[in-house]
Order: C-alpha cells, then sequence, then structure tokens
C-alpha cells in the first residue's frame, strides 16, 4: 500500500468515528497525476445521492505530460461502494453534525482508493484540547530523550 495524499486538516477540524475504504472512479490522466501526488483534499467531502456515493471539491491537478484532452482538476468523482455500505453510512450521516469527509488517497495493488471517514465537526474548545495533548506529549518525550 502505497500512500499518495493525506487529509491532515480533517484529523484537526473533526472527531473521526470511523473509516471505510472505497475505491474512486477516475480517468486515465486523474490516475497518473494521483500517481506523481497533484492530490490536494482540504476542502472535499463526499455526499450520498440517489444511492450513490461521490466525492466533491477533490483537486487533482492536470498531470504534467498531458496534453488538450486533459481531465477537469475539480469535478465530481463517484466513490465505488456497495450498496449496504451506502444505506449504512447514508443513515449516519442523516444525523445533526455527521459528515463524511476523505481521510488519505492511497494505491493498492495499482488501483487509486480512498479513505473516508464518518467525522463529526469539532468545537474551538476540542481544538483546544487536542493542542494541549499534542504539546504534552512533546514535553515528555522530550523529557524521555533527554535522561537516556
Amino acid at each position: 500500500m502505497t500512500f499518495i495524499a493525506e487529509n491532515r486538516i480533517a484529523r484537526q477540524r473533526y472527531f473521526i468515528l470511523e473509516s471505510v475504504t472505497a475505491g474512486i472512479s477516475l480517468t486515465g490522466t486523474e490516475v497518473k497525476a494521483c500517481k506523481e501526488g497533484r492530490v490536494q483534499m482540504r476542502d472535499s467531502f463526499a455526499r450520498i445521492m440517489n444511492e450513490e456515493a461521490f466525492l466533491l471539491n477533490c483537486h487533482i491537478s492536470a498531470y504534467s505530460h498531458g496534453n488538450i484532452m486533459n481531465h477537469d482538476p475539480v469535478r465530481t468523482r463517484k466513490l465505488l461502494l456497495k450498496k449496504s455500505e451506502i444505506r449504512r453510512l447514508s443513515a449516519q450521516v442523516m444525523q445533526k453534525g455527521m459528515t463524511l469527509v476523505p481521510l488519505k488517497f492511497f494505491l493498492k495493488k495499482r488501483l487509486v482508493k480512498v479513505e473516508i471517514g464518518l467525522c463529526k465537526g469539532k468545537e474551538l474548545a476540542d481544538k483546544r484540547e487536542t493542542i494541549k495533548r499534542r504539546e504534552a506529549d512533546r514535553e515528555m518525550a522530550r523529557a524521555l530523550r533527554g535522561k537516556m
């Protein structure tokens, strides 16, 4: 499994309750651009419409060696999930404050996959608590390194 891109902002903005691996429907130049690492997921999200899952606002830049037939960088892409998974996620997203956010793009045997997280938004106080905890962990690690 080779990682292509990771959405670090999602871990800061949301509590990730569950994650699901999904295939993604891409064109040829999009796959080549993904393998170059030209994926940006900062403001992207997934939505379920008509019992199908779609990835919106995910920016995959144009392939560097592409021609005039290159893809649209911010087009809506279909996520490949089983019907039962889509129904389960749809029921959970209907709850207030829940959303689907892409967490990682990776290659699994030549196929591009995306890890989708079922997330709940953090409040400002929660974000501050996360920062405090991370800083405390860093200080503990520094202290342990100094004693050895």
